[in-house]
């Protein structure tokens, strides 16, 4: 009777003191009111719409968390209007802002784009424009501009612009940013004094408004009851071992997704998952891909390897390095199979196949042309660029790809890229300048010459720098429409084109769909030829070179060439 009644008042004060307000008493605030559509973390999920958690952190500020990883303060919440003031706590939003993707959230900016411009000298007047100090750097400083006679003013000055973003110049300035939501509509039911929340009894996404009949303290009360009894009889209902087993098993399994390393499936499990193997994505040399289905939403893509002796090394490669991290231009690996002698990795699965499916040569089929846009190549690039820059500097130890090439860019449904295939990765310590290798590894035409012969420098992160300039060359080259005497459009052949035609200071004869798709091109081509200089010491960095794709490309010049030394 004692541990029933325990049982019973416990969860009445600690139920009364949750529901006493809709905020979180570990938050401080600030007067800050937080109802439907918004929930704090620890209140059920039928308090607020999906894409609207809020939680508190360890400076007990409430703060939300936008894609990708971007978490900012919540300074106001307007219910009326359905807008949300947010600031960073950092004090430095414009570092944040470039990895914000609003399009996988619910809410939305309508601010007009603003450029941000790299000056080498101060101005004591205000020509329409932010400041921002904390990305300025020795001799130089950086401004945040929307006006027209600001954007005239520093596109002549001794200014470079960085890039445009499609904010306000104030919310670089202020370290402020607002956002709208249009669904859930609250708004009306707000402006009536009304109370807005899901329709009872339909499993659809649906909300209403209804009239604040109950005053607060009623309804607190209602529910604590009604908490209260719905707790005790869980508690008691879980006193049983057969239902603590049953407790555990559903804690592992949502363990298992929640984890950062890959789940582990049998043979069995994959059948089911691939529908017994029964719609074919893919084949290669290494086995075969499945399009599989985890649940009614979550598609995934099986790799099925095939039972050779050489696959061994790379399934453990595979799962070592690819299973430990997550970033958002990287697969991700979720789950594997090691059952006997079959095996399986198992991806988050990419609607849209690999960058090679878009970069074929022009002159491969009569009358072909390119299913994408030069800015969407200039985007690919550069995601894929930081996934590298992540590989190499973002984790604890450096993984070294050595495959890098259009097959293994895999798109998702925006054209996002993905790096793939980590079975001839190498993990090695930040600290060390070269990496022991037994043997070559790679695909020949995208393969750094220091890794066929160690004659040419030492094997390290440069190496990737190396392939990921022969697929950036690709890019440019798929668009080429070559000379007639030229038969050949090899890689090789196409680059050396592209390099004797940018030192003669001449045009590619490429597409052109959009202003400024030259100028990217040039960028592209300027920059992949930087990459496979033919020694690794005169090749940049990773960070180097995004930041080289980054710029507008005009202050960019061309490389040595870098077809002299395999002539010699």
């Amino acid at each position: 009777m004692s541990i029933l009644l325990f049982l019973v008042f416990f969860p009445l004060l600690s139920l009364g003191h949750i529901l006493e307000g809709s905020e979180d008493s570990s938050c401080k605030n600030d007067g800050l009111v937080i109802h439907f559509p918004f929930r704090l973390r620890h209140q059920p999920k039928h308090c607020g719409y999906p894409g609207f958690e809020l939680h508190c952190n360890n400076k007990k500020d409430t703060i939300l968390e936008l894609p990708s990883s971007v978490h900012l303060v919540v300074e106001k919440i307007d219910y009326v209007s359905q807008q949300i003031h947010l600031y960073d706590p950092e004090e430095c939003i414009a570092t944040k802002l470039p990895k914000l993707n609003l399009s996988q959230s619910n809410f939305r900016n309508d601010d007009d784009p603003t450029d941000l411009f790299n000056c080498s000298a101060p101005f004591s007047e205000n020509y329409g424009y932010y400041l921002i100090p904390c990305l300025g750097s020795p001799g130089y400083q950086v401004h945040a501009v929307t006006s027209t006679s600001g954007l005239k003013f520093f596109s002549s000055g001794p200014c470079t612009k960085i890039h445009q973003y499609p904010y306000s110049d104030s919310t670089f300035g202020e370290n402020k940013l607002q956002l709208s939501w249009s669904v859930p509509l609250c708004g009306n039911c707000e402006s009536k004094g009304m109370d807005c929340g899901f329709k009872d009894g339909t499993k659809l996404l649906e909300t209403h408004c209804f009239n604040r009949t109950m005053t607060h303290k009623g309804v607190v009360l209602g529910t604590a009851l009604v908490c209260i009894i719905v707790f005790s009889l869980y508690k008691l209902y879980l006193t049983s071992r057969n239902e603590r087993e049953s407790r555990v098993r559903l804690e592992k399994f949502l363990d298992d997704y929640k984890a950062i390393r890959p789940t582990r499936y049998s043979y069995a499990d994959i059948k089911k998952i691939t529908d017994d193997f029964n719609e074919k994505l893919g084949e290669g040399s290494y086995g075969t891909v499945y399009k599989g289905r985890l649940s009614s939403e979550i598609y995934v893509a099986v790799k099925v390897l095939r039972d050779s002796k050489g696959k061994g090394e790379e399934f453990i490669n595979e799962i070592g390095t690819i299973g430990r991290i997550h970033h958002v231009n990287v697969v991700r690996l979720v789950g594997f199979c090691a059952d006997g002698f079959r095996r399986a990795l198992i991806y988050e699965y990419l609607p849209n196949d690999s960058l090679e499916r878009f970069i074929l040569p022009v002159s491969s089929s009569p009358g072909s042309v390119s299913l994408i846009s030069w800015n969407k190549l200039q985007h690919i690039a550069l995601g894929t660029a930081r996934g590298i820059e992540y590989l190499h500097q973002g984790c604890d130890q450096q993984i070294l790809h050595f495959d890098i090439k259009p097959q293994n860019i895999l798109l998702d449904h925006n054209l996002n890229p993905k790096i793939c295939d980590f079975g001839l990765a190498k993990l090695c310590s930040k600290e060390k300048s070269a990496v022991t290798m037994t043997a070559a590894r790679g695909t020949i035409g995208y393969i750094a010459p220091e890794v066929l012969s160690r004659n040419f420098g030492k094997v390290s992160h440069k190496s990737d720098i190396y392939s990921y300039g022969m697929l950036l060359l690709e890019m440019v080259g798929g668009s080429i429409k070559m000379d007639s005497k030229t038969n050949n459009h090899s890689k090789v052949n196409s680059s050396e084109w592209i390099y004797r035609h940018l030192e003669k200071g001449e045009e590619l004869k490429i597409r052109i769909e959009e202003e400024g798709d030259g100028t990217i091109v040039r960028k592209l081509a300027i920059v992949g030829l930087w990459c496979i200089q033919w020694h690794p010491i005169d090749r940049p960095s990773i960070k180097e070179v995004t930041q080289m794709l980054e710029g507008d490309g005009s202050h960019l010049n061309l490389s040595p060439n870098p077809f002299m030394a395999s002539n010699t």
